[in-house]
């Protein structure tokens, strides 16, 4: 026998400090084995101030071949997702989004 509908919960109301929010930090994929920070760093100053550039590595010297990059603003961080995603670096079409983790930071 079945009970009434089951009612959808009605839409939560976000608090101000509940907002969602572009990060700063952008995660870089399909990187060249042979790409440095410094070659990452390069790339993305033309969408602003870059910060940090890290290469993720499988080991030391072994890249996994993706990296984050971190602006100084969330409104870099947007520009260079807008501006560089499937730009080339190294020879390959590059994929640039919003790094997931930096969410978490907050």
């Amino acid at each position: 026998r079945r009970g009434p509908p089951a009612r959808a919960a009605p839409p939560r109301k976000r608090a101000k400090s509940d907002e969602v929010r572009v990060g700063r930090r952008c995660f870089v994929g399909n990187l060249s084995w042979g790409t440095s920070w410094q070659d990452l760093k390069d790339h993305f100053r033309s969408a602003g101030t870059v910060v940090h550039a890290k290469i993720m590595e499988e080991r030391p010297g072994r890249s996994k071949g993706c990296g984050i990059v971190e602006f100084e603003t969330p409104e870099e961080a947007a520009c260079a997702i807008e501006t560089l995603n499937d730009s080339d670096l190294g020879g390959r079409p590059i994929n640039v989004r919003e790094d997931r983790e930096d969410r978490d930071l907050r």
